[in-house]
């Protein structure tokens, strides 16, 4: 049986992200968000919500159970010193909490993603045989010879 940890992320998560397209709706507002406190514009991605949510399906799935504060440090980036003055160096900033909640919320009311009290969220069975099974066509679509092992 193959796994979510037996297939490269960024091939599942695209793959994901394509079934996803058909359970969940991007919202209005994400053309005009930022990601993060980090960024200056919006994700210039067309899919960008579906490959967020994917992505953020795989990590609960992984690392669950998961809370957002904990989700929006892995999603942030490096916040940058002054640019004419020497004042401070480099430090890290969180990702958009609203981006990650809502989409928590949207795997949840699809049945893949629970709320597990007092700790984050975490994976339903349904979520896990959802991975499970991409997991699997992705594993069949890839042409790499490493990974025939896994097959």
């Amino acid at each position: 049986m193959v796994s979510v940890y037996d297939v490269p992320a960024d091939a599942l998560i695209e793959d994901v992200a394509d079934r996803l397209a058909d359970r969940i709706e991007e919202p209005d507002w994400i053309d005009f968000a930022k990601t993060g406190q980090t960024k200056e514009l919006p994700p210039q991605q067309d899919d960008f919500w579906y490959v967020r949510a994917a992505s953020l399906l795989r990590k609960v799935a992984k690392e669950g159970p998961i809370g957002v504060d904990r989700l929006s440090t892995e999603y942030g980036g490096r916040k940058r010193g002054s640019n004419r003055y020497k004042v401070s160096g480099n430090s890290s900033g969180t990702g958009s909490k609203k981006v990650i909640r809502k989409a928590l919320q949207q795997l949840e009311e699809e049945g893949l993603v629970e709320t597990a009290k007092g700790q984050g969220r975490r994976i339903t069975a349904e979520g896990q045989s959802f991975l499970d099974n991409a997991a699997a066509d992705v594993l069949d679509e890839l042409d790499r010879p490493e990974l025939e092992r896994y097959a």
